[in-house]
């Protein structure tokens, strides 16, 4: 029996959660931003209508609102987003019980061996997330993981795209390298040169061509581009352990300086904060990884002086590591956080020197209540309130952005 593989992602979720949360804005043009009151925010989020705007992830608040002058600004709910992703895996767990979660709006589902073919299961799934979460997905049914994922991105919102075993080439070998999972922009760019464009190109390349010049991340695409996936599903609970949670961020004008960098990571780490905290992790290390416009990045990671779940000490961290590792001599185009060598907030730890570490813990903890009550916005970083924290020009022209 072959393999059926679906996989479900749930359109525009951040914004189709804020619909949900507040009818009154379905139908309109929605950005979920930090500091949403303040112009000086980052568009961390859009959805369907906003983006056929031009509205893009990482824009300044008062960009969007240039490009999409009806476009309204909410401040993001990650508790909530997290209840709602628990609630879809739990509707996926009815068909089986091999659920893999790709982020918190994505998720990979084995239905090999179910009564119900599996684009019936597709199009249930569709009705039942519809009726009883009030969002959309749209789901890729193929017979591996791969090209279900690709199938899921080709058609939105709220559809389903098959490619078959059989068929595969004539839908997919069209596409560009982009599409493909983890054909990130460097290495397409790396692909571009060598006249590979298309999958099919990549499919069709000499095998020792691919490798020499990828290694063994080309050899890995080139089999994906053949159709040669057999990586399983996870069943629940089998999850790999959290080895990092991190968040990062393409910027639509280059980041100049450190002070505008540091708005990025102030923005960011309330996002990884608030996961931790949601995981009862905490963090005894940051990375942080620049790309500059030109595709080129570097990474760096340093132990932190102490375990922290606080957005603060993370942002402060990543600031000065930045500022530490990098020269400046090009301009960054995004920033990408990571809390690493995590641990269960209940490992034994050497307290701070100055003492206040349960403290902290406890005022986080209430500032999540607050957000979780009366909304994001009810409390937010001073930083994110300043003046000039982010250029005010219009966008620098800079080759296209890439994304994690």
């Amino acid at each position: 029996m072959d393999r059926a593989i679906l996989h479900s992602d749930a359109n525009a979720f951040y914004a189709s959660v804020e619909a949900v949360l507040h009818p009154e804005l379905k139908g309109r043009a929605i950005a979920v931003c930090g500091a949403a009151e303040n112009r000086h925010g980052i568009v961390l989020a859009k959805s369907e209508l906003a983006k056929r705007m031009g509205v893009k992830t990482g824009m300044a608040n008062w960009q969007a609102k240039q490009l999409c002058p009806g476009l309204v600004i909410v401040p993001p709910h990650h508790d909530i987003y997290a209840k709602f992703s628990r609630r879809l895996h739990e509707i996926y767990e009815r068909y089986t019980d091999r659920v893999e979660g790709y982020g918190l709006d994505e998720c990979w589902l084995d239905v090999t061996g179910c009564p119900m073919s599996p684009r019936a299961i597709a199009d249930e799934l569709r009705a039942v997330v519809k009726k009883e979460l009030g969002i959309t997905v749209s789901v890729g049914v193929s017979f591996n993981k791969v090209f279900a994922k690709l199938g899921s991105d080709m058609k939105k919102p709220d559809a389903v795209t098959e490619i078959g075993r059989d068929d595969f080439r004539q839908t997919v070998w069209k596409l560009p390298c982009s599409d493909l999972l983890f054909c990130g922009r460097a290495t397409t760019e790396k692909l571009r040169r060598l006249g590979i464009v298309t999958i099919g190109d990549l499919a069709n390349a000499p095998r020792e061509l691919i490798v020499r010049r990828l290694g063994k991340n080309g050899e890995m695409l080139q089999k994906y581009a053949l159709g040669q996936d057999d990586s399983p599903v996870a069943r629940v609970g089998e999850e790999e352990t959290v080895k990092s949670v991190g968040h990062g961020i393409t910027c639509v004008a280059d980041l100049m300086e450190l002070e505008e960098a540091n708005v990025v990571f102030v923005a960011l780490a309330q996002d990884i904060g608030q996961k931790l905290r949601y995981l009862g992790l905490q963090a005894r290390g940051i990375q942080v990884t620049a790309r500059e416009s030109d595709l080129h990045f570097e990474s760096w990671q340093q132990l932190l002086p102490a375990p922290t779940q606080c957005a603060a000490d993370l942002a402060k961290a990543a600031t000065e590591l930045l500022k530490t590792r990098y020269d400046w001599r090009k301009p960054i185009r995004a920033l990408t956080v990571s809390a690493i060598h995590l641990d269960s907030v209940n490992a034994p730890a050497q307290l701070s020197l100055f003492g206040g570490d349960g403290k902290r813990r406890k005022v986080e903890g209430a500032v999540d209540k607050i957000r979780e009550k009366f909304g994001g916005g009810a409390i937010k970083p001073a930083t994110l309130l300043g003046e000039n924290k982010l250029p005010e020009e219009a966008p620098r022209q800079s080759p296209p952005p890439g994304g994690i």
